[in-house]
């Protein structure tokens, strides 16, 4: 029974293998090289980079632990990979994560734009409807009845 949980949770933890594949067959594409990877070696790549996440992720939590916070920031991140001793990757991450920010905040900077620009429009619809409105009673109070 113990065993089969294990590999349920394996299962549940295993990094999607067209992702693994696609990022191995990119990097030897590259390189330059055509080569096939085994399924074996695919198995290999994404149990070492499920491994890899754990051990970071583990990292990370302390560091934010420390720092007596419930939520890990991409500087955790950062600074977890400092201090398992992969600093190289610093560089190269900084830089994905600054252009990753820059993309969302012209999303976010769009979005807020476009959510004033609906509201603008709704409050113009209301202004409209009621302005519409009060011509409507204006007549209907003209002849004095109450009726239309």
């Amino acid at each position: 029974m113990e065993s089969e949980n294990q590999k349920v949770i394996s299962e549940a933890e295993e990094l999607p293998r067209t992702i693994v594949r696609r990022v191995v067959k990119e990097k030897l594409s590259n390189d330059g090289d055509d080569m096939s990877v085994h399924k074996d070696a695919l198995l290999a790549f994404s149990e070492s980079a499920r491994i890899f996440i754990h051990y970071l992720s583990a990292t990370a939590n302390d560091i934010c632990k420390e720092s007596k916070r419930q939520t890990i920031n991409a500087d955790d991140v950062l600074t977890a990979l400092q201090e398992i001793e992969f600093s190289h990757f610093l560089g190269p991450l900084k830089a994905s994560l600054h252009e990753f920010r820059q993309k969302n905040a012209g999303k976010k900077a769009g979005a807020a734009k476009e959510k004033e620009e609906k509201k603008k429009r709704k409050l113009e619809e209301l202004s409209h409807d009621s302005g519409g409105g009060e011509r409507l009673e204006n007549e209907y109070d003209q002849d004095g009845t109450g009726h239309a």
